[in-house]
């Protein structure tokens, strides 16, 4: 995610250097740029949550599937 960001910004500063534009032309065109890197970086945010979530659900059914194979569910509990 860092190294995309990171391409971005030096895409970004390249094509300023060589394709000079009006104010507010550059002004848009950063705009949309920056709109883009947020919604990639939103997606990417929630796809890492959404793997977290999945290996939190898969971590919690292993070990309440260990605890019921060897009949140690419920110990402690008294």
């Amino acid at each position: 995610m860092k190294s995309f960001l990171a391409g971005l910004g030096i895409g970004i500063g390249v094509g300023l250097l060589f394709a000079p534009l009006a104010g507010e032309e550059t002004r848009e065109r950063l705009a949309e740029s920056a709109g883009s890197a947020a919604d990639a970086a939103v997606d990417a945010t929630r796809k890492l949550v959404e793997e977290g979530r999945k290996r939190a659900r898969n971590a919690t059914s292993a070990l309440h599937g260990d605890a019921e194979a060897t009949g140690t569910e419920g110990l402690g509990n008294s």
